[in-house]
């Protein structure tokens, strides 16, 4: 169980002499899920099939089949097209970005600004490639 918050353990680590008594003494409090892990657990929450989430993601079965198998690393794109199509919030998806070691959305970058605003209005991920083709910006597929 976590007993230190994000900031407590910064602080500790930016004030320790000891990097191995640091690791030994946090080790409760340090993330390990996989990629695959965080996804599949959020896929069992949002109640979504795979085969549904494919087509909603806009990827082939075999590619997110090799995702949740932990064979195949995706990009922040395809993390991204993937929260769109489990119907995640912005939060879950900033804590999936965070987690997979990818930068979080900057809402001071106009084509996060844009991917912002269509996971906190529940839009698909067809309008808001859609959007970004429009406003001549990446699309995430």
């Amino acid at each position: 169980m976590s007993k230190n918050n994000t900031d407590d353990l910064q602080q500790e680590l930016m004030s320790t002499m000891d990097l191995d008594e640091f690791l030994a003494a946090n080790s409760d409090d340090f993330r390990d899920e996989a990629a695959m892990d965080i996804l599949n657990r959020m896929l069992d929450e949002k109640g979504v099939s795979k085969a549904t989430l494919a087509k909603r993601s806009g990827m082939s079965e075999i590619y997110l089949h090799q995702i949740f198998a932990g064979r195949r690393h995706p990009s922040r794109s395809r993390l991204i097209c993937l929260c769109f199509g489990m119907g995640a919030t912005l939060d879950e998806t900033q804590e999936l970005l965070k987690r997979c070691g990818l930068a979080q959305l900057y809402p001071r970058v106009r084509r996060d600004a844009i991917i912002i605003y269509g996971l906190a209005n529940g839009m698909s991920l067809m309008d808001i490639n859609d959007k970004l083709f429009s406003e001549d910006e990446e699309t995430l597929f």
